[in-house]
């Protein structure tokens, strides 16, 4: 049963002052993974152990995998989400202050095997934070882009600090994202007191496998969202992974500041989404967010450093619509679609697992092998004809969605639309 203090009141929910604490929550939560990850390749290099950063690059997805399942679901069951954040972000903390004593040539694979251990207790509350802030905010799931830009803000400010103060190929990025962990922690015990997913009474071993959790995807709808949201997040994962490469070979010496305009577009559409969303309703945004793959990765095929060098910036700055249309668009239709079941967390935790998990090592291990395919030293030329496969595989995935979703959560389902 709920308690007096894990029921948000109407004027909690609306209050600019929950909005403050939630985007607080957003902006420590992303400034943990930035800080880690944006210049991992090249620390990893510099210490002499570069052969390893494919799989310090790999450990992420199976860890969305594995501890979204066992922590970000089953776990939900038995913990309130506020508590699962402490306790993982506590204990990753820790973990973070160890893992710049193991990055040396000796104890190289024991770092990515310690990374992996770290990933696991994160990735779980990719889903937590944004169950914690759906669920605070109730029925007005329009506050929630607004609050999940504070998380981009938070990977950009780790990036800038993390250059700023010269850390770029040092270990100590990952003492950096520790204390912001810990803080993290001490911080989530402050968070609004939600409900953990609602108790069943099945048997123990199928709430450890979440049964419930998985018997939303009986749900048509649901089904060919999560299909097309671990189908897209392929070329996700190889933009994430050969995108610096590319704008490099296209003769931009300012790599990081390149890419920094992604995350600046996904600010702005971040922020201008709860328009979008009472205006559009889910499906247009989720099918214009798929389109955004396509045309991104055919402005790659056809960018060069000569007079189509505009077409490499333009898709790099697409990545607010690719990023903010679809994901942030799916984990507010996952949230209306788990709530009336009561295994909100769950949801999100599998929404994670089928898109950082299951989607992104599928990406990572294509790219891998596409990337095998190109010279040693690719040229732009080389890089065109690798780029097309990831732009016909996206406009494919848009029309399979187009064709065979229907948004039947709710009769007239408007973000923020109230009576």
């Amino acid at each position: 049963m709920a308690t007096a203090d894990a029921v948000l009141t109407a004027g909690d929910r609306n209050g600019g002052m929950l909005t403050a604490r939630l985007s607080a929550l957003m902006f420590m939560q992303f400034f943990v993974w930035g800080a880690g990850a944006v210049t991992l390749g090249l620390v990893m290099q510099t210490v002499g152990i570069g052969n390893l950063i494919g799989n310090a690059f790999s450990v992420g997805p199976i860890a969305s995998i594995a501890g979204s399942f066992l922590l970000g679901m089953a776990a939900a069951r038995y913990v309130s989400p506020k508590m699962l954040m402490v306790i993982l972000h506590l204990l990753g903390g820790v973990l973070l202050f160890i893992l710049p004593t193991l990055l040396t040539p000796e104890t190289g694979s024991t770092f990515v095997w310690l990374l992996l251990g770290y990933m696991m207790l994160y990735m779980p509350t990719v889903g937590l934070a944004n169950t914690i802030a759906l669920k605070s905010f109730g029925d007005r799931t329009d506050n929630f882009p607004f609050v999940r830009a504070f998380g981009t803000l938070g990977w950009i400010t780790a990036g800038l600090i993390i250059g700023w103060a010269g850390l770029s190929a040092s270990p100590q990025i990952f003492r950096v994202a520790a204390v912001v962990s810990i803080a993290l922690g001490f911080y989530s015990l402050t968070l609004p007191n939600v409900e953990a997913d609602k108790p069943s009474d099945e048997g123990i071993v199928r709430q450890v496998l979440c049964v419930e959790a998985f018997g939303l995807l009986q749900q048509r709808s649901f089904l060919i969202f999560i299909l097309c949201a671990t189908l897209i997040s392929i070329p996700l994962a190889m933009y994430y992974a050969y995108a610096s490469p590319f704008v490099g070979a296209a003769g931009i010496t300012n790599v990081g500041g390149t890419l920094a305009i992604g995350q600046m577009s996904e600010l702005v559409f971040m922020f201008s989404m709860p328009w979008l969303y009472r205006r559009f309703g889910v499906k247009p945004l989720l099918l214009v967010g798929m389109l955004a793959w396509a045309l991104r990765y055919a402005l790659f095929a056809i960018g060069d450093g000569g007079g189509s060098l505009w077409a490499v910036y333009l898709g790099v700055a697409l990545h607010g619509v690719c990023y903010d249309f679809f994901f942030v668009a799916g984990a507010i239709y996952t949230g209306t679609i788990a709530t009336p079941k009561g295994v909100n967390a769950q949801a999100q935790g599998m929404l994670t697992l089928f898109t950082y998990g299951v989607g992104m090592l599928l990406g990572s291990q294509i790219g891998a092998f596409l990337y095998s395919q190109l010279p040693a030293n690719p040229t732009i030329a080389d890089w065109h004809q690798m780029w097309w496969y990831p732009a016909i595989a996206a406009a494919l995935i848009a029309i399979l969605f187009q064709l065979t979703f229907r948004d039947n959560s709710r009769g007239d389902h408007r973000m923020g639309a109230t009576a």
